[in-house]
């Protein structure tokens, strides 16, 4: 028997609804398969927690977690009860920093039953790779002086060792994928970072002869989502490009509330992390029309990571039919509610293995 240890923190608003309901596909998936039990830790921390606690997670958070296999995510962030700079960073940012969640993995696919605002999607299916812990993101800078000679600078950082990771990932994904790498870039305008991300990318290409390599930059390639997204396969940017990015591709999939992803720990001393893209909503909390796809497609990245891609190929396809049943929760044009669309999705697992 394998067994999963998962760490859950089901978060603010609507990650308490949906959180629940991806569990209950994980526990179908181990009914499924016979060989494989979850074991759930649950931990309460949220903006909730951070009013009655003064934190957003007790001070040995990280070290009850540390030893799960992963951490599964709802969602951060109640502007009504805490900033969200504090809700962020006393809880996902620090997770993901502390547990070295070095590179972030979107997928950006088009979903049979879903009707995506392109009026010719062709069939995309992109996977945009982020680096997740430096560039543009880094805490590097400040300010100096007051009112009109005020100053502010902020310090984009890129080490070797970020820059090559993420593109080493990105080519090894692509080589099990469709074997095409686009380098997001922008050195025609960034005139230290963006070169020097375009040097290391040809350099490791030399290493990957079998992968077909180009490098766009970050204005056309965002183009090149909206007007050919059928030619990219897998996507690899810069903290800030691959944030912009993975939105995009969210939108072009039809709604930010299907998509998922991963924070990726690579040299095994952490759990990665799981989440989806969407935010907390608490204006639709506790009303029962949360879209529960991004967060079971989370599930099914999880899945993937912890060796188990025929399970999360099941629930993928398992989404698909159900949305091609148009059974769907009113922000993509459906009726159903939250917990109708994750027993249909459950019914389509099992009608899988019929």
């Amino acid at each position: 028997m394998k067994t999963l240890e998962i760490a859950v923190i089901p978060g603010d608003g609507i990650g308490k609804e949906v959180v629940p309901e991806a569990l209950r596909v994980l526990d179908a998936i181990a009914d499924i398969h016979e060989g494989l039990k979850f074991n759930y830790t649950h931990y309460p921390w949220s903006s909730e927690y951070y009013v009655e606690h003064g934190t957003m997670m007790p001070e040995n958070g990280l070290e009850l977690i540390k030893g799960s296999n992963a951490i599964f995510l709802g969602a951060v962030g109640d502007p009504n009860l805490v900033p969200d700079h504090v809700s962020l960073g006393g809880l996902l940012l620090r997770i993901r920093r502390e547990f070295e969640q070095v590179i972030n993995v979107r997928p950006a696919k088009q979903l049979r039953g879903m009707v995506s605002p392109l009026s010719n999607p062709k069939n995309f299916d992109i996977l945009i790779v982020r680096e997740n812990s430096e560039g543009e993101y880094s805490s590097s800078g400040g300010r100096v002086h007051n009112g009109i000679d005020e100053i502010v600078v902020q310090n984009a950082v890129f080490t070797k060792r970020g820059v090559s990771r993420v593109m080493e990932y990105g080519f090894e994904i692509a080589g099990k994928r469709n074997g095409h790498l686009t380098s997001a870039t922008k050195s025609n305008g960034i005139a230290h970072s963006m070169p020097f991300w375009d040097e290391v990318f040809n350099e490791l290409s030399a290493g990957y002869p079998d992968i077909k390599t180009r490098s766009e930059h970050i204005d056309a390639l965002s183009a090149f989502f909206i007007t050919r997204p059928e030619t990219l396969d897998v996507v690899v940017a810069s903290n800030l490009f691959g944030d912009i990015l993975s939105d995009l591709g969210a939108a072009i999939m039809g709604s930010i509330g299907i998509a998922p992803a991963a924070n990726v720990n690579l040299n095994g001393k952490y759990p990665s992390m799981f989440e989806p893209v969407h935010g907390s909503a608490p204006d639709i909390y506790g009303k029962g029309i949360a879209n529960p796809i991004g967060q079971i497609w989370t599930a099914k990245m999880m899945l993937d990571h912890l060796g188990e891609p025929e399970m999360g190929a099941i629930v993928l396809e398992a989404i698909e039919r159900t949305l091609e049943a148009n059974i769907k929760t009113g922000d993509i044009g459906g009726s159903s509610t939250t917990s109708e669309v994750t027993d249909a999705i459950i019914a389509a697992m099992k009608e899988q293995i019929r």
